[in-house]
């Protein structure tokens, strides 16, 4: 029997009317929401915790996750700072920034069930007065419909500084400061002028480290990047190497001499930790005169002499992209140091020392009761390219990562330590720590088990 368009329109309207009325239920289920005191957020932490920054200087962004598990929808009545932003946190709460205009609170969000939002966190931090770092607290509390409230800690850490732009060294000058030194844009020190640095650490941001024309004067410095976070949760950006002085950390130029650094650390630095430009070698005056010192991490040479006067006592050169010491011509003499060569960031690193006279004469290298090592075969390159300009060095009391001298150059090592693979203390070995993973490091030698014990920077 043939159905009539009117009985079949009749159907269609029916089957419509309940498709629409299951989905009004289905909706309706979905979207139900609950005044329950049980009824609770769940978030990915219950603490932001922040790394130490500069005061007025922002924070990089934290962020978190806030979850319904619930059987029902949960309407927020509001989101707010406890403190209401008089700490300098800023929040962003699923796309809505908790404004001090608006009280640093938002209302009306809802979220369904098996919902999330994501919440931003930034610092920015006025000066606390103080000379050490100043914890900064405040609660990010969410209030449901119910009543009940819920709270995620924020927590940073304020430290005021002295900022620095662009400081040209006129006169002579002393630095010293028990508060950090934030430089931006380098210091530049002019021809026959000195300035003394002590008792202090110089953060540097990004680009120029320190340029001498005339004299540098060091004792109780530690140089390095301004970055005070973390790459990565294991990795501050203090361990990473190229944070500042991409044309070298400090720069000594042709016109400088009478440089010396005491007791002064330079770490994670760009081009070169340490660089002397060539100049004339004169007996008796050294440009540069480092003791107990540490050069560390660089994205260039530790150490780069260019035809100069150098004198090197008891200190360490470890980790870096190029060489750790490099000696192209002029005289330097090394003793009671440590080449340690463990760069852990890229391929195709340099070795712990080289030396050559290819540009100019190697007048005379001294290397005693040194320690060369490092992660290759061979951690040693002499150059001798030109046969009619002097290339004059010897090593004694020594370890080497090396193989061994057996020609007539044998004569120029004395007292030698010959390490290679196959001992059974070697490379990473003699150290207290080479934590490549987290970068993290301890060049003291092992004095119980390594056969440098009474070598090297100590």
């Amino acid at each position: 029997m043939t159905k009539s368009p009117f009985y079949l329109c009749m159907i269609r309207r029916i089957f419509l009317f309940f498709v629409i009325l299951s989905s009004l239920v289905a909706c309706s289920d979905d979207d139900s929401f609950t005044t329950s005191p049980s009824a609770r957020l769940t978030f990915s932490t219950d603490s932001v915790k922040m790394d130490t920054i500069f005061s007025n200087v922002g924070s990089r962004t934290y962020d978190f996750w806030v979850y319904n598990n619930a059987s029902d929808g949960i309407r927020l009545q509001s989101v707010r700072l406890r403190q209401g932003n008089q700490k300098g946190f800023r929040v962003n709460v699923n796309g809505y920034y908790l404004d001090n205009s608006v009280g640093s609170v938002m209302t009306g969000l809802e979220l369904p069930k098996g919902d999330s939002i994501r919440v931003f966190v930034e610092l920015t931090t006025p000066l606390n007065g103080q000379d050490e770092p100043k914890v900064v607290t405040d609660d990010l509390v969410f209030r449901l419909e119910s009543g009940v409230e819920q709270s995620v800690v924020l927590q940073g850490c304020s430290w005021d500084a002295i900022f620095m732009h662009d400081v040209v060294v006129s006169s002579d000058s002393l630095i010293e400061s028990t508060k950090p030194l934030v430089i931006y844009g380098g210091i530049s020190v002019d021809s026959a002028v000195t300035l003394t640095i002590r008792n202090t650490t110089l953060y540097f941001h990004d680009g120029k480290g320190i340029e001498v024309g005339g004299h540098l004067l060091t004792d109780s410095v530690v140089m390095r990047g301004d970055r005070l976070d973390r790459m990565f949760t294991y990795l501050p950006y203090d361990r990473v190497s190229g944070q500042w002085g991409k044309k070298g950390g400090i720069v000594i130029r042709k016109s400088s001499t009478g440089n010396v650094l005491r007791r002064t650390e330079i770490r994670n630095a760009g081009l070169y930790g340490v660089t002397c430009d060539s100049a004339a070698v004169v007996d008796g005056v050294l440009r540069l005169d480092m003791e107990d010192c540490i050069v560390h991490n660089t994205a260039g040479d530790c150490l780069y002499a260019d035809n100069a006067n150098i004198r090197l006592r008891n200190c360490l050169f470890s980790n870096a992209k190029g060489d750790c010491v490099c000696i192209s011509g002029g005289k330097a003499d090394i003793s009671r140091c440590t080449m340690a060569q463990f760069y852990a960031f890229a391929g195709g690193r340099g070795v712990a020392l080289s030396f050559t006279n290819m540009k100019t004469p190697l007048l005379e290298l001294k290397c005693d009761s040194i320690v060369m090592t490092g992660y290759d075969d061979n951690e040693f390159i002499g150059l001798n390219t030109d046969t009619t300009k002097l290339f004059n060095y010897q090593f004694s009391r020594s370890l080497l990562r090396m193989p061994k001298i057996e020609t007539k150059d044998s004569v120029r090592f004395e007292s030698i330590i010959w390490e290679s693979p196959q001992d059974s203390v070697q490379g990473k070995q003699h150290f207290r720590l080479v934590d490549s993973d987290s970068l993290r490091y301890d060049f003291h030698i092992i004095d119980s088990i390594s056969p440098a014990r009474g070598l090297g920077w100590r």
